[in-house]
Formats: C-alpha cells, structure tokens, sequence
C-alpha cells in the first residue's frame, strides 16, 4: 500500500461534503425561486395563530370551526375594505388641493425671496427650469407611463392576499387535525414540548394583534375628534389613517402617519399644520407612556430594545410586511427563551449599584 494514498474514509468524506453543499445550494435556490409562496405562508401562519383564539371561542359556543373561520376572516377583510373605503376619496381630494394651491402659491411669487441671507431670484429660477404648471405636466406624464406597472402591482398583490386567506382558511378551518398529524411525528416528551411552543405562539400573535386593534380604535376616535376640533378637513378619515398606520406598522408607523394630516393642515394654512402636528405628538407621548404599557405590554411582555431591533430587523428584510411580523416573533422568541432557561441567584459581586443587598455576606460565601 502506498503511504501517500489518503485512507479509504477521505474519499467517502468528501463525497459527503459535495452532496451537502450541492443540497444546500439546491435548497437555498428553490427557497428563493418560491420565496414569494415561503412569504404568503409565514404571513398565513401568523394569520392563523392570531385569530386561532377567536375561532376557537367561536367553536366553543357550537359553531363548525370552518363557518367560524369564515366568519371571522370575512369579519377581518371588511373591516380593511372598510378603512380603504373612508380613507381614499379624501386622501385624492387632499392631495389635489395642495398640489392646485401650492402650484397658485408658486406662481404667485415675483422678485426675489430671502432665506438665512442667501437671496434667491424666483423670476431667473422659473425661467431656467419653466413653470411650475409644465413641471406638474411632464411629472404627470411620468406617472401616466408608469401606471402599467402599478396595476401590475395591484394585481400581484390582489393574487398574494387571496393566496394569504386560503392558506389561512385550511390552517384554521383544519388547525386541530393539523396539529394531531404534527404532534404524532414526535415521542410524547416531544409532543408536549412542541405543544408549549404552539400555546405560546398563539397566546402571543393573539395578544399582539388584539391589542394594535384596540390601540388603533382609540387612536383613530381620539384623532377623530381632535381634527374635528382644529378644523381639519375630513377628520374622521385621517383618525382612521392615523389609528391602522401608527399602530400596525412598528418605529416609524407613528412618523409615517403624521405626514397626511399635516399635507391636509397645509391645503387650510401653516397654523392648522401646526395644530396638527401638537394633536398628533401630544397623543403619542400619552400613548407611550399610559395607554401601551396599560394594553400592550401585559400582552406582549417584550422589552423595549428587543422590539425596537426587532422592528428594524423585519423592515431591512421584509419592509413594512416584516416590521408588522417582527414584533410577535421576537416575543414568541424570547417567551420560549424564558421559559426554557432557569433562573439563579446573582452573586454580589457582579450585581450592579442598585441590586446590591445591604447584608455584605450574600454571595461572599461567608458562613452565618
């Protein structure tokens, strides 16, 4: 035998190695040629564990659990039909009154204007870049070309939200059939451990999506009536965007909200964009620090800068679709880590200045 020669094992080694990694290859292309099918099931998934507790409450009184999902899922899509129908029309009528005014504000203007010492000439700036009339025209026949792919858009997403509820039907319709056919894959240690987890899941997205909707509906009457009273045009409309946009979309949903009610003070004058903007930061300060933790975080139980990371995290991978699942997975996450670690007593010598026990002998070993 030739000493240079590898063992017999090596060979079988490293055809070991190529099948996995052209596996893994195989696996990761197929996940992202279908990643469009991997999303709407995830986003099914969380769907399911979200209205499982209704459903199931729904069963509980008599009901088949197939009419109960129905029930329920139809109750869920009117509801967002609902807010497109009494946001839309006065979110287009808005937007056309200020580009009209500020298009009349910008033509008006004549001479020169003055800010933070630099003087600019509106009459050499009109004239080098044309009126702002052609400049609405040529965007509009932008937008005109680019209509196609929007209704692409639409369409795409109208076959992805209809994929969402059926997959969200079956898991819900067929949830208990599904988790027996689960659960007899596994040992019965295993069984009840994957049960927890399922408990927690739902428990969780439950108690996450239970309070945004009643974060929101506070949210969108008390902005209601605010707007009402500061003269804010269609104020019921811009409650309701407020309430669904600042609380379903985490860390920047409360930023993004604001922006249409403040276009809408505009189309009356700067001082009912600034009533606006105090309604709308006045109420944020007493939602985070009153109504959240009151509503949110007995349901949640996440901690702060787990949830704010979590949010960032879902919007770089996912957009504003990730942020919104962000949050209850992370809480999933860390109430499985809770409940799988055990605690310990904290020696003094690393506990910080505000932990530390006024007996010096914990922790030190010192016999009584």
């Amino acid at each position: 035998m030739d000493e240079r020669s590898l063992p017999p094992w090596i060979n079988a080694l490293l055809w070991r190695i190529v099948f996995v990694a052209l596996a893994t290859a195989g696996a990761l292309w197929a996940a992202w040629e279908l990643r469009s099918i991997l999303v709407a099931l995830l986003v099914s998934l969380f769907v399911s564990f979200a209205f499982e507790p209704a459903v199931a409450s729904l069963a509980r009184r008599g009901w088949p659990r197939s009419r109960a999902t129905g029930a329920v899922l139809l109750l869920a899509v009117l509801g967002l039909l609902g807010i497109g129908v009494v946001v839309l029309p006065p979110f287009v009528t808005q937007v056309s009154t200020l580009l009209e005014r500020s298009t009349e504000y910008l033509e008006s203007l004549e001479g020169e204007i003055e800010v933070f010492g630099t003087v600019f000439s509106v009459t050499a700036l009109t004239e080098s870049v044309g009126s702002v009339s052609d400049l609405i025209a040529r965007y509009a026949s932008t937008v005109a070309e680019q209509l196609a792919g929007v209704v692409g858009a639409v369409g795409s997403l109208v076959v992805q939200t209809f994929t969402v509820l059926l997959f969200s039907y079956y898991l819900l319709a067929d949830g208990p059939r599904l988790r027996r056919a689960l659960f007899a894959a596994f040992n019965p240690d295993r069984q009840r451990e994957i049960a927890r987890m399922w408990e927690i899941s739902i428990e969780k997205t439950g108690g996450y999506v239970a309070s945004r909707v009643q974060l929101a509906a506070i949210s969108a009457v008390v902005h209601s009536v605010l707007f009402a009273i500061i003269g804010l045009p269609s104020p019921i409309a811009y409650g309701v965007w407020v309430g669904a946009i600042s609380q379903f979309i985490p860390a920047v949903g409360a930023y993004l909200a604001a922006i249409l009610p403040i276009l809408a003070g505009l189309t009356i004058g700067p001082s009912s964009a600034l009533w606006a903007a105090a309604v709308l930061i006045g109420y944020q300060q007493v939602e985070n620090y009153w109504l959240a933790p009151k509503l949110a975080e007995k349901k949640m139980a996440l901690h702060p800068a787990v949830g704010f990371a979590a949010a960032i995290a879902g919007i770089l991978l996912m957009g504003a679709l990730g942020a919104f699942l962000a949050l209850p997975v992370a809480a999933i996450g860390q109430a499985f880590v809770s409940t799988s670690l055990s605690d310990h007593p904290v020696a003094s010598t690393i506990r910080g200045d505000d932990d530390a026990t006024e007996d010096p002998r914990v922790g030190s070993g010192e016999d009584e």
